[in-house]
């Protein structure tokens, strides 16, 4: 696969290489030219965006609309910490063919400066503080274990939120457990 370095990995991985993009707008009148914004948001974020744009209200849609729309920081590219930071969630159920670090089925969170991520093959998580590791180098889930229950019970309450399908054992064919419900079993 490729590498994003100084991130980790690259396309297709659950590291910051294959989830952290860079992105480029051009709203001639609307965003300042040259303007930079560290706010972080996910593909959901753009549907609600571009009806936005277009003065669409209340669009008739088939699922219900998950993102944010981030109209406001196109508006004001700057205005970091004026809205709370919120948690974004990946989940790859199944393998896409490549193989690579941190590629595979998984699921991860985002918050804060925080991401853990929940490898469904062998339940293994890795944390990392995004701030102070961003190539993803060291993994504190063993240090961290309060850290790791935290946002492993967040992690599984949007899984099971979006009833999010969990990818089977090739082996017994059970169903990967959720990553909080994994965690309390082995502390049983």
């Amino acid at each position: 696969n490729t590498h994003n370095r100084p991130l980790a990995s690259g396309k297709g991985s659950a590291y910051e290489g294959g989830i952290r993009e860079p992105m480029i707008v051009k709203w001639p009148g609307v965003t300042a030219p040259a303007s930079v914004c560290s706010e972080y948001l996910i593909i959901e974020d753009f549907f609600p965006t571009i009806t936005e744009m277009a003065g669409i209200r209340n669009p008739q849609t088939v699922q219900p609309i998950s993102g944010t729309g981030f109209v406001p920081l196109l508006k004001q590219p700057n205005r970091k910490g004026k809205e709370p930071a919120r948690s974004l969630f990946w989940h790859y159920p199944n393998n896409w063919g490549a193989a690579g670090p941190g590629i595979g089925a998984s699921s991860a969170i985002r918050k804060g400066d925080w991401k853990l991520i929940y490898f469904h093959l062998d339940n293994r998580f890795e944390l990392y503080n995004i701030k102070e590791d961003i190539g993803e180098y060291k993994n504190s889930a063993k240090l961290q274990p309060e850290k790791v229950k935290e946002l492993a019970r967040e992690l599984e309450d949007y899984l099971t939120s979006v009833d999010a399908q969990m990818p089977s054992y090739k082996k017994d064919g059970s169903k990967v457990p959720l990553p909080y419900a994994y965690l309390k079993s082995q502390h049983q």
